[in-house]
C-alpha cells in the first residue's frame, strides 16, 4: 500500500480526513511524503498507525497514553509490564466512570419515579435540577 491520498488513508482506515490533519498537527502521526505536486502520500506503515490509535481512541484513551503506547510499541522500547501498568490506570478511570454513570442512572430513575406526570407545578426533576446539591454526589456534578 504505497502512495495513498489523504483521503484514501481516512476511507481505509476509518478515520475522518480532518482528524488525520490534527493527528500530523500534534505529532501523533508522522508526516508524509510528499509528491512532486506537493500532495501527501501515505504508506501502509501510516494506515497501521492511524489503525493503532484509532482503535486506542475507540477503547478511551488519551492523545498522551496513545503517544505512551505508540512509543512503547516500537522495538526495544517498552515491556509487556508498562503496556499494563498504563492500561491498568486506564481500566480504573473506566471503572471510575462506570460507577459514577451507575450513580447517575439511580438518581435519575429515582427523580423520575416520584414524577407523576401529571399537570401540576409541583415536579420532582425540575425540583432536583434547580437544588442539584441534595442529591447528587460531586464526582458526579464532574460528569454532568
Amino acid at each position: 500500500m504505497r502512495g495513498l491520498t489523504i483521503g484514501k488513508l481516512a476511507e481505509a482506515t476509518g478515520v475522518h480526513l480532518e482528524t488525520v490533519r490534527y493527528y500530523e498537527r500534534i505529532g501523533l502521526m508522522p508526516e508524509p511524503a510528499r509528491t512532486a505536486g506537493g500532495y501527501r502520500s501515505y504508506g501502509s506503515e501510516h494506515a497501521r498507525r492511524l489503525s493503532f490509535i484509532r482503535r486506542g481512541r475507540e477503547l478511551g484513551f488519551g492523545i498522551e497514553d496513545i503517544k505512551a503506547l505508540l512509543t512503547l510499541a516500537e522495538p526495544g522500547n517498552g515491556s509487556c509490564t508498562d503496556v499494563r501498568t498504563l492500561t491498568m490506570t486506564h481500566l480504573d478511570d473506566v471503572r471510575a466512570k462506570i460507577s459514577d454513570l451507575q450513580k447517575l442512572e439511580r438518581i435519575l430513575a429515582q427523580t423520575v419515579d416520584q414524577c407523576s406526570g401529571a399537570e401540576t407545578p409541583i415536579c420532582p426533576v425540575l425540583d432536583m435540577l434547580k437544588d442539584g446539591s441534595k442529591s447528587v454526589n460531586p464526582r458526579i456534578s464532574k460528569i454532568i
